[in-house]
Parts: C-alpha cells; structure tokens; sequence
C-alpha cells in the first residue's frame, strides 16, 4: 500500500462524546470533529473517517488509549486499523505539544494521531478476541472482586466478634461456613454455655469437619467471657447476623464463578478443528494455548484463567519479553554516567504479577527443578520474593517454548534416557 494512500486518526475517548483527529500520512490535519457515545454517533463517526479522507477503513490507522469498549468494537467491526497505546506513554508524546503542560480532548485527538503516524512501534495492535475469551476476563476479574469483597466481610465480623465473643475466632481465623453455624447456635457466651455436645457434633458432622472435636469446640467457647457493658452483645450480634447474610451470599457467587472459570478453560483447551492445510488426515490435532499452560506444574485454576485474560495478546504472539514486563519479572536498568542500577519492575500488570507469583509459588513446592532453583537462589542470600520471580521468569520462558512447539509439558524433559 502507497503511504501516500495511509490516513492517521487519534480518538480521545471519553464517556459522553469522543473526539476523533485525522490527518494524512505527511501529518496534514485534514478535520477535527466530536461525536456522541451511541450508535449513531458511533456510525456518524465511521462514515465521517471514510468520507473525509476518501480511502477505504483499512487504510486508515486509529490510535486510542483504551484497548477495548464500544469505540474500539465499532472500529474493528467496520475493517478500521485500531492500535492501543499506554496513558502514561501518551502523557510524555503530549509535551511535544505543549511543554506547559496544556491539556485538553482535542490535543489528546492530535498527540495520539501523531504519535501513531511518527512512532508506531510504541502502539499494539488491535483485534477481535475469542467470545470465550472475552467472557473468561470478566468472570476472572468478577472472582478476584468478590474474593476481595469475602475478606472485608470476614474481617467485619472478627472485628464484632472481637467486642463481646473473641472465643469464635480461635475455632478457626477464616471463619469458614461451620463457624458460622456455631455462632448461630451459640451468639453469645451465655448461649454457649448451654449449647449441648450433641448439637456440636451435629454441625461438625454436617461440614465434615473433622480436625477438631465437639469437646474442644465446646471448651473453647466456654472460656471465660469479656465483661462489657449492657446493649454491646445485642449490637453487635444484630450487625454479624447481616454480615453473614452478605457472606454467604458472596461465598455462592464465589463458587459459581469458579465453575464458570472451568468450564471456559475446559472451553479454551478443547482442540480446535484444522484448518485448510493446517493437518494431514489422520495426524493429531495441535494443542491449544489453555491445554498447553494447564499442564505446567503449580499453575490452577485462578492463575491460569488471569494469564489466559490478561495476557492474552503476548501469549498468542508468544513474546516472552513482552510477557516478563506485564508479569513484572523483567528488571529495570537505570544507567547514568559510571552508576548503574538494576530493581524491581514495579510497572506491570498487578493481577499479572499477583498471578505469577502464586504460580511460581506453587511450583516451587511441587517440581523438583524449580524447588532445586529456589533453594539455590536462597543459599545465594536472596529473599523469598526475588528467588520466585526468578523461578517465574523461567516458568514464563518454558511457557513460550511450549506454546512456540505445541507441545504439553513434560518433567522428564532434558534427562537421560536409559537403554532398553
């Protein structure tokens, strides 16, 4: 394709309207317009791409800074080049504009057309995503939500529990569903001092709980009570009935998302059919990128479903530097003059690094490979931290190997085969 037949668009997004720039590949504006969130504003937009610059939508190229939503679906669907780019990447080609410091949509609309044009490379590429994979990302995004939701609840009620009947904590420090029931049948110290063996062991047995005894629980929650002044237990017994009410609904829609979170790697892992000329007759189908991470060791189902949601883009390319930055694994070098220093990647992907961490975590109590690394790491006088981002830089790097061949993991990979 001519360059004189490329045209560059900048859309600054916003929630009410969007402003869109364009301009020709020598930089020349060619207009300026705003439209509003909505279909037809949406539409007006694309024909107003097309028309103002005379080419067909896969001749222009439009930079934004979010990398999904509305705008970004309208714009593929209608054959547009979308490419993605850092807000805080954005920020730094804004002062070429104006090192004051201005701001507003339509210099945002200016920067990203420009900078799409001059620096490119700085920008990724859009595409449409798998159904099941958009659906993964926000069923992986909805757990982590309401598993941070579950601990607040818990710490409220340890923190009522704490005022009048602390004896509830010491059965267990997660208040798992058995604790719950206990608390019902027991609210208070004077209700627990009657609360009879059978009914313990009752609630026991119903929860299969079976590291801890209906005498122990009894002797627990007989210890001698606080003193508190009259109305503290009833208050603080109204506010825990509400909480666990909260709780285990939250716990239900935990459980729920965890199958969801199966059945869509289950989904993502199931062979896909060949293509044209991808497979002879008769050979074995390739392995998909889910079946192929899920054979890795110490790698479940939360961590799978977070690197199959958010890192979905590099795992398809299978970049294995552009995966150690979002995972935060790849250190940072800052060099001036005879000085030289080399920390910790603190801009990545949170839930990434959150993820891989447990990951490499995991691995290290299960493969003997990555336990060998660890300790050696330790000896070494590293900390427990930067030995598992080590382990997890590796487990990033056999990742990529594995995806680049299509091949399931396999331990005995690299050693000795004995004759026969």
């Amino acid at each position: 394709m001519s360059k004189a037949h490329i045209y560059f668009a900048g859309a600054d997004w916003a929630s009410g309207k969007h402003d869109v720039w364009l301009t020709d590949a020598d930089g020349k504006r060619l207009g300026m317009r705003t439209f509003a969130h909505d279909g037809e504003g949406l539409a007006q937009m694309c024909a107003w791409l097309t028309a103002t610059s005379g080419a067909e939508p896969g001749q222009i190229h439009v930079a934004i800074e979010v990398p999904h939503g509305p705008v970004v679906e309208t714009l593929l669907e209608r054959g547009f080049n979308v490419y993605a780019i850092n807000p805080k990447q954005l920020d730094r080609f804004r002062d070429r504009f104006s090192p004051a410091g201005a701001k507003d949509d339509s210099r945002d609309a200016e920067t990203l057309a420009s900078s799409l044009r001059t620096d490119g490379r700085a920008f990724r590429e859009l595409a449409f995503e798998e159904p099941a994979l958009i659906e993964l990302r926000e069923y992986s995004r909805l757990t982590d939500e309401l598993t941070r939701e579950k601990n607040r609840l818990v710490n409220r009620i340890r923190q009522q529990l704490w005022r009048y009947y602390p004896q509830i904590g010491e059965l267990d420090t997660e208040l798992s569903e058995w604790v719950l029931d206990v608390w019902e049948a027991a609210p208070d110290p004077a209700k627990a001092a009657r609360l009879s063996k059978k009914t313990a062991a009752q609630i026991l047995k119903k929860r299969r709980i079976r590291r801890i005894g209906a005498d122990e629980v009894l002797d627990i929650l007989r210890k001698q009570p606080l003193s508190v002044a009259p109305g503290v237990a009833d208050a603080a017994k109204a506010h825990i009935r509400l909480l666990i009410e909260r709780l285990r609904l939250v716990s239900r829609q935990i459980k729920e998302a965890h199958g969801h979170l199966d059945r869509l790697c289950a989904l993502l892992a199931e062979p896909a059919e060949a293509g044209e000329g991808e497979a002879e007759p008769g050979q074995p189908q390739k392995q998909r990128d889910a079946a192929i991470l899920h054979s890795l060791p110490g790698i479940g189902r939360i961590n799978l479903a977070t690197l199959l949601a958010e890192a979905s883009e590099a795992l398809r390319l299978r970049e294995y530097h552009a995966l150690r930055v979002l995972c935060g694994q790849a250190p940072v070098t800052r060099r001036s003059g005879k000085s030289r220093t080399v920390g910790r990647r603190y801009a990545c992907h949170p839930r990434l690094a959150n993820a891989l961490y447990h990951w490499a975590r995991v691995a290290s109590q299960i493969d003997e490979k990555c336990r060998s690394k660890y300790e050696a790491l330790r000896a070494r006088g590293h900390s427990h931290g930067r030995a598992l981002r080590s382990i997890g830089d590796r487990l990033l790097a056999v990742a990529c190997a594995m995806l680049e061949k299509g091949t399931l993991f396999d331990p005995g990979y690299g050693t000795a085969k004995t004759a026969c």
